[in-house]
């Protein structure tokens, strides 16, 4: 290889180099460039605040498998979606084993009951004869208190008879008043222990009536039934896996939820907003509510209640660092068409801020949590950052830029051959925030 040759092999892979590099680092564009500006204005900027959630129940009541212990089957049972009105039966379960609970628990207050009458009944006789034995042996100790009065008319050995006599008719008298005193206390505890049997009867039946009751569940309100996941019968359980819902013939665990209740004609709406629009919503404003089930149809709700602690928008709503407030929507009067579950789309009239700056939401952009705007220096852009005070539809109230300032309307860096690489259009969360 010549030198001539070298050379130029040289020449062309320094410019081969240039060239990469040119390409590599982008340019601002120069001055005459078609970039579209615009200006910051300043002026009054109403701020409406959109909103995305969902329908929910104002109230949801749970109706579980009573606590009898043991296990439960199903014996009727109202399908998921059914409407129930208040005292309506829901579900009922199989009451044959308390049912024969019942009628022992009747069988032994019946006998406690004979029991208790038959005891009585003897006692009642033995009382009759203790009376009788008791009188006897009074007389005879008065019999003989009179027969030993006449001893100092009689022989000595009479005497001494009678004095014997009086000795044992006086025993006599005591051991009949102990024999009496003995069989009442006697015939008292036999009555004690019959009754405390009589109430332990009762208490079983008054249970098992109970039970039987409490094995019938009624809806407690107007409402819709739903009905739980079923996993008493299952062994393994993995991600994903369908399981069924309780249906009749099932078997369920005391005390396990089995249909959920929830309640018509009182709804309400569910929603997030961003932290700069909570502050432009207060508590009773009005608010349209279109639903996606119902196409065209506006209906009136109010703010409600706005909570007090944000939560971070998750990964799966497209941002990282947003914070979201819940916001609760509430109706005058609720539209017995609509059904807790369906999503629907709020839109609140906001106040009017006067005297602020503002641009086109497309002069703003977002590049690692941080929001700049391109601004016209000279013949070129330079990047500054700004706040975002509030978004509308159309236009952004910001803060960090003067009046009259001239920005993009694109990214100056972007090449007709390739996107943006300097940063993006901000955007707002799916479903929350303000447009």
């Amino acid at each position: 290889m010549n030198r001539r040759a070298t050379g130029t092999m040289i020449v062309v892979g320094v410019v081969a180099a240039a060239a990469a590099i040119a390409l590599a680092v982008p340019r601002l564009p120069e001055h005459g460039t078609s970039v579209p500006t615009a200006r910051v204005t300043k002026g009054a900027v109403k701020v409406t605040v959109h909103a995305s959630g969902e329908l929910r129940a104002g109230r949801t009541v749970t109706l579980d498998a009573p606590p009898v212990g043991g296990t439960l089957r199903i014996v009727y049972l109202l399908t998921a979606g059914a409407p129930v009105r208040a005292g309506e039966v829901v579900v009922e379960f199989d009451p044959a084993d308390h049912e024969h609970a019942l009628e022992q628990a009747q069988s032994e207050l019946a006998e406690a009951e004979q029991e208790i009458a038959k005891i009585q009944a003897d006692a009642q006789v033995q009382k009759a004869q203790d009376a009788v034995a008791l009188l006897t042996a009074t007389y005879d100790v008065r019999r003989a208190e009179l027969d030993a009065s006449a001893n100092d008319l009689i022989a000595a050995v009479e005497a001494q008879k009678n004095l014997l006599s009086l000795e044992e008719a006086k025993r006599r008298l005591a051991q009949t008043r102990e024999d009496v005193t003995s069989r009442a206390a006697t015939s008292q505890a036999s009555l004690d222990v019959a009754q405390e049997k009589r109430n332990k009867a009762r208490l079983a039946m008054q249970r098992a009536t109970k039970v039987l009751e409490s094995l019938v569940l009624r809806a407690p309100l107007d409402g819709v039934v739903t009905v739980k996941e079923n996993r008493d019968g299952l062994q393994v359980v993995y991600f994903g896996m369908p399981i069924p819902e309780y249906r009749d013939g099932d078997s369920v665990a005391s005390g396990r939820p089995v249909v959920d209740i929830i309640e018509s004609g009182r709804m309400e709406v569910r929603a997030r907003v961003e932290e700069g629009d909570r502050t432009n919503l207060t508590v009773g404003e009005p608010a349209s509510l279109f639903v996606d089930t119902m196409p065209g149809e506006v209906f009136p709700v109010r703010v409600g209640t706005l909570a007090g602690s944000a939560n971070r928008a998750n990964i799966f709503e497209g941002a990282t660092v947003t914070r979201l407030f819940e916001v609760t929507f509430t109706f005058d009067r609720p539209d017995p068409r609509l059904k807790a579950g369906a999503s629907a789309r709020v839109v609140i009239e906001g106040r009017e801020i006067p005297e602020a700056l503002h641009l086109p939401r497309q002069a703003v952009f977002e590049k690692n949590g941080k929001t700049h705007a391109f601004v016209k220096a000279g013949e070129r852009f330079h990047s500054q950052e700004v706040k975002i005070e509030h978004v509308t539809e159309s236009r952004v109230v910001i803060g960090g830029l003067a009046e009259g300032t001239e920005v993009a309307l694109v990214d100056p860096n972007t090449t007709p051959a390739g996107p943006a690489q300097s940063g993006s259009a901000p955007t707002l969360p799916s479903g929350t925030g303000t447009k």
